[in-house]
């Protein structure tokens, strides 16, 4: 049934949805905005996108689409391109019999639907999306696109390694150089799929991208061997390290923006037998300033953690592996004790997020400031709370216990398996027990769990030896449920990730504990007695029940935790 003519602010005054003067107003800014109306009434919280949504499939007979259950192939390219998709903020999900499907937050933008029917040659169809699925379905269409056409224009190229030699730091910035779009693709690629990490593999015969989305390496394109070269030098290049040394290790960084959004880029450089192996660490520095509500805790762990954050004085600890969240909780802690009465200062190797309030000191080792030295300096600064970015060795963690006894509150990061293995870990590190006990108050362990892609899920029964790996009992009834994999999850069967978390408040009685050197597994069996706490098992067993989670991410997280047994 064709669409009849009509503006969408027409359309929600007519239902009652805003007033006229609503749409006035909206209508005022989108002359100097130059932005969608419908983002704007969103914006004003005039409207949400499922109330648009809704009205529109209702008035106009526009079905709505979930774009999370539709495979999306980026042979769809070749039908809009995709300056086009993303000017008019919609995404071809189908052709079929001369027919366009076409996802739109805006199905009355005649204007879009023109523009998609002159371009393609077909008939168009509009369906009704969310905003943010339609820019992720661009992203999954579009994402190599790029890539292959510098590739291709790569490969015509007389000499790829003429090409690389060529490359100096006053040409790298050449944007239409098959090398610079080559490069830059990736990156944006990589940003837009909200990959945590990129490796650039070398292989035998060819080159590997790779990206880690929600904690899985995917493959994501090849390169020809003998492009290796030329991409290499472009990358170490923009990381300002030295691209005449390829025998030993080096470290660069680089700042790029995307979409608004500003990324540090941590480039690490490895020789292989195949040549220089490059992982570059994503970080967005808007994802740093997060509220401690968003943190993911649970209703008890919430209370201890106000509670750790009351101390006027002594160390709280974050614990868990690389990459499980820790410098953005440390930033939750320092967003919640910013205060104009505090003076609190900062050393961190990266600077991650610059906050208003607080003084951040960035590690420099070439010129002699590391974590210890800085911490020192710090302690002449007239501090009342320090941030300590990491623990990496002994006299970094003296100087953060003595800091603490004086009467400041410490934060800082370490690397444990868990929070009460962190108070053994210390004491390894030559911390005496009674000094321990005085200065530690809290420690918070955590780690990222994958969750279950929402348009795969399915009913899964494990195995014994699922149930016992998971520290289930044989006779466990509860339905679990597993994601087989589809394209909107890149067929891993996960889509995001959540945290978990296990806090261990150091009470009077544990301070007597580690005054006596008791073990852990006492400490940590009086911990979850007494205090009620919820190991990161628990919490991940807790999330497979409730269907957020599936029983092989419990045993990839609990089962190392436990440490096997």
């Amino acid at each position: 049934m064709p669409i009849k003519r009509k503006f969408l602010g027409e359309l929600l005054v007519e239902v009652g949805m805003i007033t006229n003067e609503q749409l006035d107003e909206c209508l005022k800014i989108q002359v100097t905005s130059k932005e969608r109306l419908g983002k704007i009434l969103k914006s004003k919280g005039y409207v949400t996108d499922q109330q648009l949504m809704e009205i529109m499939e209702f008035q106009l007979g526009v079905p709505i689409v979930n774009l999370d259950s539709v495979n999306l192939s980026s042979a769809l390219s070749q039908y809009i391109p995709e300056s086009l998709a993303k000017k008019h903020s919609f995404a071809p999900i189908k052709a079929s019999e001369g027919k366009l499907y076409l996802a739109m937050n805006d199905p009355l933008d005649f204007i879009a639907i023109d523009d998609a029917k002159m371009v393609s040659g077909l008939d168009v169809f509009p369906m009704i999306a969310p905003e943010q699925s339609i820019d992720d379905a661009i992203t999954k269409i579009y994402g190599n696109v790029y890539a292959k056409d510098a590739l291709k224009d790569l490969a015509e190229e007389s000499s790829l390694e003429e090409a690389a030699l060529g490359l100096t730091q006053h040409n790298a910035n050449i944007s239409n150089a098959p090398i610079v779009r080559l490069v830059n693709s990736i990156f944006e690629q990589a940003v837009k799929a909200k990959a945590s990490d990129i490796h650039i593999e070398p292989a035998e015969k060819e080159v590997g991208v790779r990206m880690r989305i929600d904690g899985q390496l995917i493959p994501v394109l090849k390169i020809p061997k003998n492009a290796q070269s030329a991409v290499l030098t472009r990358i170490k290049i923009v990381g300002n390290m030295d691209i005449a040394e390829k025998r030993i290790p080096q470290d660069g960084r680089y700042g790029l923006i995307v979409s608004g959004n500003e990324i540090d880029v941590r480039i690490s450089s490895l020789p292989t037998v195949h040549g220089e192996k490059i992982v570059m660490r994503l970080l967005d520095k808007n994802n740093f300033m997060i509220s401690k509500e968003k943190l993911g805790f649970s209703k008890d762990n919430i209370e201890k953690f106000e509670l750790l954050l009351k101390n006027p004085h002594g160390v709280i600890l974050v614990t868990g592996p690389t990459g499980s969240g820790k410098s953005t909780t440390l930033y939750a802690m320092l967003g919640s004790l910013n205060a104009r009465t505090e003076n609190i200062i900062t050393v961190e190797d990266p600077v991650e997020y610059t906050m208003a309030g607080i003084n951040q000191v960035q590690v420099n080792v070439k010129a002699g400031l590391d974590f210890s030295n800085g911490l020192r300096s710090i302690l002449r600064q007239d501090p009342d709370i320090i941030m300590v970015g990491e623990i990496r060795d002994q006299e970094t963690v003296d100087i953060a216990i003595r800091a603490a006894i004086t009467g400041h509150l410490v934060l800082s990061t370490i690397h444990t398996n868990d929070a009460p293995s962190t108070i053994t870990r210390l004491i390894d590190m030559g911390i005496p027990s009674y000094m321990l006990a005085a200065a530690l108050v809290g420690v918070l362990s955590q780690r990222l769990v994958k969750k279950i892609c929402p348009s795969c899920k399915e009913e899964y029964k494990p195995s014994k030896f699922d149930l016992k790996a998971a520290g289930l009992p044989a006779g466990f009834k509860d339905t679990i449920y597993e994601g087989k994999g589809c394209s909107n999850c890149n067929n891993s069967g996960y889509k995001g990730r959540r945290a978990v978390h296990e806090i261990l408040v150091i009470d009077r009685e544990i301070r007597e504990m580690m005054s006596r050197n008791e073990s852990v597994d006492v400490i940590r069996e009086y911990a979850i007695e007494s205090q009620k706490m919820r190991t990161i098992g628990d919490e991940c067993i807790d999330l497979m029940k409730k269907g957020i989670t599936s029983i092989k991410e419990v045993i990839a997280t609990a089962y190392s935790y436990q440490g096997g047994e």
